[in-house]
């Protein structure tokens, strides 16, 4: 794939995935939240959309991380791969280490968190992981911006014709 190719590549799927992700968190989530009878189920639809959400993420990285590597040939801290990493790290500890504490958790309360007291230290540990998945998913979104307009950026720099490629411009 040449390097033009592939830079497109990387700008439509962190593109698609930056959109699903910024659509599910500013409309899917709080539609769910006010539609649904309770928060319990509300909570369970988000949760079943999550793993989508962050294995795709990881997916889009891995792939940006790829093609990065093959057309420069070695890594870049500079680069595009940066972000994709830091993208991949955020969407992999919200599915594999925050994800699984929030069942966990789910599993011991049993029932309606919002039967809970308001100091019950379920309910504050409920709050912070939220709070930690909101994060990490925060981050993941931003290198994913960041990811399209470096790549945006290359296209628009290799599209520009340099001054020696200009008839009577002279370096």
């Amino acid at each position: 794939m040449s390097r033009p190719t592939s830079t497109l590549v990387e700008i439509v799927l962190a593109t698609l995935w930056l959109g699903g992700t910024i659509l599910f968190a500013s409309v899917v989530a709080p539609a769910v939240f006010a539609v649904l009878p309770t928060r319990t189920l509300a909570g369970a639809v988000v949760g079943r959309v999550l793993p989508s959400i962050f294995y795709s993420g990881i997916v889009v990285a891995l792939v940006v991380i790829g093609l990065e590597l093959r057309s420069n040939a070695g890594w870049s801290w500079r680069g595009r791969e940066t972000a994709a990493a830091v993208m991949l790290i955020a969407c992999g500890i919200a599915q594999f280490v925050i994800g699984p504490r929030i069942e966990r958790l789910r599993g011991e309360i049993g029932g309606a968190l919002e039967s809970l007291s308001p100091t019950d230290p379920r309910r504050a540990a409920f709050g912070r992981l939220h709070g930690a998945s909101v994060a990490w998913m925060g981050l993941a979104m931003v290198c994913s911006a960041i990811v399209v307009l470096m790549a945006a950026r290359a296209v628009r720099s290799a599209a520009l014709p340099r001054a020696s490629d200009v008839p009577g411009v002279h370096d």
